[in-house]
């Protein structure tokens, strides 16, 4: 192994690359690729990370109740979780931001809508897809011969379904089956 380490170390420009890539050697001392993307041949990026930190920031000493009511009120308006997490962010409450309600409150946003019977009847990420698909589909109809938005109607539906069995018993019904009538009845409510 502590070859390895150092013919890493030998190939690295600096320090940063060195230890990134001595990280991705596994036991067995060979060089793994990082994770592809479920539907491309590209590798996925890796996005930034939040900051380490137990408590709220002393600047932002906002009462956890008055963020609840906002979440709630940002909730009725008709905003998304990920949404109302971005406003209170960039606006905050009484004009102070909050950059983390769950270290603000104790609890994340989603069970804070729960416990105010706030949230969506679909879970948001599979919702988008929803609506994606609705799109693709009209497109489709339109432009029968667009192969590429064909393949990207298939991989889009690809993933609801995969997402619906991991919803399923929890935040759907039992018997929920995906078809594009079901998405357009459950996206026009």
């Amino acid at each position: 192994m502590y070859r390895v380490a150092f013919e890493v170390e030998a190939l690295a420009t600096d320090a940063r690359t060195a230890r990134a890539t001595l990280l991705a050697i596994p036991r067995s001392g060979v060089p793994t690729r990082p994770m592809a993307r479920m539907h491309t041949r590209r590798r996925g990026s890796s996005g930034s990370d939040r900051p380490a930190a137990d408590d709220p920031p002393e600047w932002s000493d906002v009462d956890a109740d008055d963020i609840e009511e906002r979440v709630v009120e940002l909730a009725e308006q008709g905003h998304d979780p990920s949404v109302i997490g971005m406003k209170l962010r960039d606006e905050g409450v009484k004009g102070t931001p909050i950059p983390d309600v769950k270290l603000a409150t104790g609890k994340k946003l989603t069970e804070i809508l729960e416990e105010h019977d706030a949230d969506g009847d679909l879970p948001e990420d599979l919702r988008n897809l929803m609506g994606r698909a609705i799109g693709l589909r009209e497109h489709m109809a339109e432009n029968p011969q667009d192969h590429q938005n064909k393949r990207a109607l298939q991989n889009t539906e690809a993933k609801i379904r995969r997402l619906v069995d991991y919803y399923r018993g929890n935040a759907l019904d039992e018997e929920f089956t995906y078809s594009y009538d079901v998405a357009v009845e459950l996206l026009e409510e």
